[in-house]
């Protein structure tokens, strides 16, 4: 466990030990009721252990950092700001939606943030929705989120799994081949990004040989990669994440595959690039977020802060959803000059993040009707090394998010609001 993470849950160990202090010494009603109202808390729950620990990390970092800038400028609504830090694990659904509801019914968060786990943000989603709480989906892909199963109350940082789809097909058909083969994690994430992706090749004339689907955890991908060889496809597209995504490149390159076929996928992250040896840092994928932006405001501030924060790493696109998710959970309550759910996400509709915020071109957005951010996607391709050790990925295209989103009618989404 990351000592960011252990100051973290210490922090919070020690508020909650002072506040039983303080109930024990002072039985009156109203003291404990304004000790209540003295700070505004965000739950946070969010992998720390498991497949996702190194992604639930940065996120978790990136949340530090926005709290203690939104303190540092006198809290929101004039009031302190606390993070309330609870494990989901990587992959269960029962412990993210126990952690949600004890946020909400005991700790009584005015926000809920989470999860990476599009399984796990989904059932939070249901959660939140329930009790009516605002929201903030950091980093969980599935479509269904801010699509077919879109509420009022939840918002999303991190792009749908069609946006990165669409973001990244042209540029695979066109440089790749149009023939593919899937490797799956077999969850609601790696479900929605295959479909997204069939979608989007189809619409470009690319086919799809085959695939399999990959259970989360899975150490061995030798059986699956023979089965792609023997396919013959031009591409092999990869779609698992954390360490899942490291063993089944590192894997592939062992094999030989990359000397045969092209590997690639949709998301990446850097995370999973720092723990691959360089000799399997290779493919087309799509970044969220990525740290070299030398002529966008702000970004040179926000990766000098977090190499403060982190030993000396760079910001990756999951340090990036945590930031923007709780600065976009204080942004909701001064829009609105409230703490009130439903009105922080009527203030919400269309809002565009602030520059300091955004640190990416064009302004994201969130989408009126569905609450998806809408921000660009850095469309490239994986480098054993670059300028810095941790610049693994050359960026050649930046497409916009608004393209890669399609229309809202898409998306599915029907939203209702409370009467």
């Amino acid at each position: 466990m990351t000592s960011d993470i252990r100051s973290a849950l210490n922090r919070r160990s020690i508020l909650k030990t002072a506040a039983l202090a303080g109930v024990a010494q002072i039985t009156s009603p109203f003291v404990i009721t304004a000790r209540a109202a003295d700070e505004v808390k965000i739950g946070f729950d969010n992998p720390i252990t498991g497949v996702y620990a190194a992604l639930g990390k940065n996120e978790l970092i990136g949340a530090q950092l926005a709290l203690e800038q939104i303190n540092g400028k006198g809290g929101i609504l004039g009031r302190k700001a606390e993070l309330l830090v609870e494990d989901s694990t990587s992959g269960d659904a029962g412990t993210a939606v126990q952690k949600a509801r004890k946020l909400i019914d005991r700790d009584q968060v005015n926000f809920l943030v989470g999860n990476i786990n599009s399984a796990l943000a989904a059932a939070m989603a249901g959660v939140s929705y329930e009790k009516g709480v605002f929201h903030m989906v950091p980093g969980g892909h599935t479509d269904p989120v801010t699509g077919t199963n879109c509420h009022w109350n939840v918002f999303r940082i991190c792009n749908t799994t069609q946006m990165e789809a669409n973001a990244v097909a042209g540029s695979l058909i066109k440089n790749a081949g149009k023939k593919w083969y899937y490797l799956t994690p077999d969850y609601a994430f790696g479900h929605t990004l295959q479909a997204g992706l069939e979608k989007a090749a189809a619409k470009l004339g690319g086919t799809k040989l085959g695939g399999d689907l990959t259970p989360l955890g899975t150490t061995d991908f030798s059986s699956y990669l023979i089965k792609a060889q023997s396919a013959n496809p031009d591409v092999i597209i990869f779609l698992q994440a954390g360490d899942d995504a490291v063993n089944a490149l590192k894997q592939a390159v062992q094999f030989g595959l990359d000397k045969r076929f092209h590997l690639a996928g949709a998301q990446q992250e850097l995370e999973v690039l720092i723990g691959l040896p360089p000799e399997a840092r290779t493919g087309t994928w799509v970044f969220e977020w990525y740290w070299k932006q030398p002529n966008v405001p702000h970004v040179e501030q926000f990766v000098a802060d977090v190499r403060k924060r982190s030993g000396g790493h760079v910001p990756t696109a999951r340090t990036w959803f945590g930031f923007a998710a709780i600065h976009a959970c204080a942004l909701a309550a001064e829009q609105a000059k409230s703490l009130e759910a439903v009105k922080m996400a009527k203030a919400m509709q269309g809002f565009k993040l602030p520059p300091e915020v955004a640190l990416m071109p064009d302004s994201p957005f969130f989408r009126e009707s569905q609450n998806q951010l809408i921000p660009n996607l850095f469309v490239g391709n994986a480098q054993a090394k670059g300028s810095d050790p941790e610049d693994l990925f050359n960026v050649t295209e930046v497409a916009k998010g608004i393209d890669a989103a399609g229309t809202l009618e898409d998306t599915g989404c029907k939203m209702t609001w409370p009467a």
